[in-house]
């Protein structure tokens, strides 16, 4: 039996239990099962509630001895508690210990990992490209099913470290995918980093205005979609900021480049100005176009974006033209009794 110890028990670390815990209890030999998960936490409602929810087969109260007592460690903290959680574990882990994290950064993980562990623990880098906003309370066994689970091994990890680390996430049921800690930080400054920071700015910008108060009545699924992402921890937020600076400033700079570009063609209001706008937007939707229809090895869309390929009928592609749909709600009959009267239904 291999004895895993995940420590932080949030909606990854649940989720990562949940997991392993369904793959382990399919299978069972004799009643015997190969994996054992022990979950730390040092916020307690957190452990009570992954042991209540089955994420984990038992809670550690002390995480020394669990520390001494496992072959794998799951290291599923914010970024900037890693630091103090490799210390904490350092002193304790066995020779041959494997480390494997879910941290969104990598590069400054790797280093933290080959300062601070012995050289007898390996530790293989890893980053799950999947989540929501909840905590513990959303965690899911089917959260990273298809999902790409960035492996970035440090120089002095085993062959075998790595092949545990692969079993892991295919038991998790997601695809490896081995990346270079540096350019793994650059790609996803860009496509997670940089799109909270633009939820966030748009919520910012918007609810401190002095219109505020009247504008939220209006809002629709364009600002709910848009700013979904302001809505996460902060503390995470600025953890994955703080240890991913250099790329997330690139970032920053090259959309703050692509939206000047739209005020200027705005501002220059001239005979250009209405084709400049039309390339400008056509080019992001044929570029949004490709990357929604990219497809799995089995084909399945890769990003579940089906519900927006869906063809749509002569009717309600009318009835959006018209009133904003409002025409739809029109033909749907009333029930009898109902106390929501006729076109008001959400």
């Amino acid at each position: 039996m291999q004895r895993i110890l995940i420590v932080g028990l949030g909606l990854i670390g649940g989720s990562v239990g949940l997991a392993l815990r369904r793959w382990s209890d399919e299978r069972k030999v004799d009643g015997r099962k190969p994996l054992e998960i022990t979950g730390f936490d040092p916020n307690l409602d957190h452990q009570r509630a992954a042991e209540k929810m089955g994420a984990v087969d038992r809670g550690a109260w002390d995480l020394v001895k669990a520390a001494r007592d496992a072959d794998v460690v799951v290291l599923a903290t914010p970024v900037n508690a890693l630091k103090d959680v490799m210390q904490d574990l350092a002193p304790h882990l066995r020779p041959e210990t494997i480390v494997t994290d879910t941290g969104s950064t990598k590069s400054q993980a790797l280093r933290w990992a080959a300062e601070i562990l012995p050289r007898s623990v390996h530790f293989v880098g890893g980053h799950p490209m999947a989540g929501k906003t909840q905590s513990i309370e959303g965690a899911d066994a089917e959260l990273f099913a298809g999902a790409t689970w960035c492996i970035s091994p440090s120089v002095t990890a085993s062959e075998d470290a790595v092949r545990t680390v692969l079993g892991l996430v295919a038991a998790a049921g997601a695809e490896p995918f081995f990346i270079d800690p540096e350019e793994h930080d650059a790609y996803v400054a860009g496509i997670s980093h940089l799109p909270f920071v633009v939820s966030t700015a748009l919520m910012n910008a918007v609810s401190r205005d002095a219109s505020w108060r009247d504008m939220k009545s209006l809002t629709a699924g364009g600002f709910r979609d848009a700013t979904r992402l302001a809505s996460g921890s902060p503390a995470m937020h600025r953890d994955i900021l703080l240890t991913n600076r250099e790329s997330v400033i690139r970032w920053i700079d090259a959309f703050t480049e692509s939206l000047g570009d739209v005020r200027r063609t705005l501002a220059a209001n001239d005979e250009n100005t209405s084709a400049a706008l039309d390339t400008y937007f056509t080019d992001a939707r044929e570029a949004r176009a490709l990357w929604s229809t990219q497809v799995t090895r089995d084909g399945e869309l890769l990003q579940a974006t089906s519900a927006e390929l869906q063809p749509e009928s002569v009717s309600d592609h009318m009835g959006r033209m018209f009133l904003g749909g409002f025409a739809k709600r029109l033909r749907t009959p009333s029930t009898r009794g109902s106390s929501t009267p006729p076109g008001t239904e959400r």
